[in-house]
């Protein structure tokens, strides 16, 4: 019998947030300004604790140091991926973020390449994707000049989109956005642009203009989905969003039972639409999972929409 192990999730207060993730997916959650929900993650700062079973309590950090069996005995100093939902209510700031041989000689860190999928938005919601900049020095200046207008690339999104974003791509969530996020695990982020925003004591929050000029990529390089597989299962469609050098992400539309294989180190599932059982146990949207390596298949019943995220 394998291990699939139930998360707990972690929030985080952001100025930005909102209450997305207790209306949509009745999350017990901290305040009305909570802006990130970090489903599955063994990250320092916000290390997810297992629910139920033989591990119950203990962190996914300290399976992951204790227990490496159930990840296949992979290598690593720290568990490599991160899931969140993002409720943005407001607009996330202007940021990109360092690839992992920046981060590790400048931050001790992963660095951070991820993708988003929409999960829902409001009317006329965008998205920040890129930049119009064709060396450094323009981007530079229009930085220096405040001409964010004429310097990013803004475009609406609905639900249902899906983006890969490589370090060194310049991006920003939007108002109005609920989005799931699979990225590496790294919580380093390097703001270009805040809007002039101001907290409780009439300070702007932090940039870090010279780590963004050195970090982003110039020109921008849009990343091609056109190889997105689709397939039949037993009952219902499976989408490969993205398979790249560090995460393959796949979702699940399912109508019915259908029994998925694992192959992989371990799979980190969220159901992000619907309810049914896996492996015989209720689940619903919002339900956070990491199927082990010892868990060969995996028996999904009912109407739902499932992510699952792998090496």
């Amino acid at each position: 019998m394998g291990h699939i192990l139930k998360v707990k999730p972690v929030f985080k207060e952001m100025i930005w947030g909102g209450h997305k993730l207790k209306d949509v997916y009745g999350f017990d959650i901290p305040s009305d300004h909570t802006g990130e929900c970090w489903a599955i993650s063994a990250h320092k700062n916000g290390d997810c604790t297992i629910s139920g079973g033989e591990f119950d309590g203990k962190t996914l950090s300290q399976l992951w140091q204790e227990h490496r069996e159930l990840f296949g005995n992979i290598e690593g100093e720290e568990f490599p991926l991160l899931i969140k939902i993002i409720d943005a209510c407001n607009d996330l700031s202007v940021q990109v973020h360092p690839n992992d041989e920046y981060a590790k000689v400048h931050e001790n860190s992963l660095g951070k390449t991820e993708c988003w999928y929409v999960l829902g938005v409001d009317e006329g919601t965008q998205m920040v994707m890129g930049h119009h900049a064709k060396t450094k020095e323009e981007l530079v200046k229009a930085i220096e000049n405040d001409d964010y207008d004429n310097l990013l690339n803004k475009f609406p999104i609905k639900e249902g989109d899906f983006f890969y974003i490589p370090s060194g791509t310049i991006h920003a969530i939007c108002s109005g956005s609920l989005i799931y996020e699979a990225q590496q695990s790294s919580d380093i982020t390097y703001r270009v642009y805040d809007y002039h925003r101001k907290d409780a004591n009439g300070n702007e929050r932090e940039l870090h203009v010279q780590q963004s000029i050195d970090v982003s990529t110039v020109p921008y390089q849009p990343y091609s989905l056109a190889n997105q597989e689709v397939s039949d299962l037993q009952n219902g469609i499976a989408t490969k969003l993205v398979s790249s050098e560090f995460f393959t992400l796949t979702k699940y539309e399912m109508n019915g039972e259908n029994t998925i294989n694992n192959d992989k180190p371990f799979q980190m599932v969220t159901v992000i639409k619907g309810n049914g059982t896996i492996d015989g146990n209720d689940v619903k949207m919002g339900d956070n999972f990491v199927v082990c390596s010892d868990q060969d298949a995996v028996v999904y019943d009912g109407n739902m929409t499932v992510m699952i995220c792998t090496l």
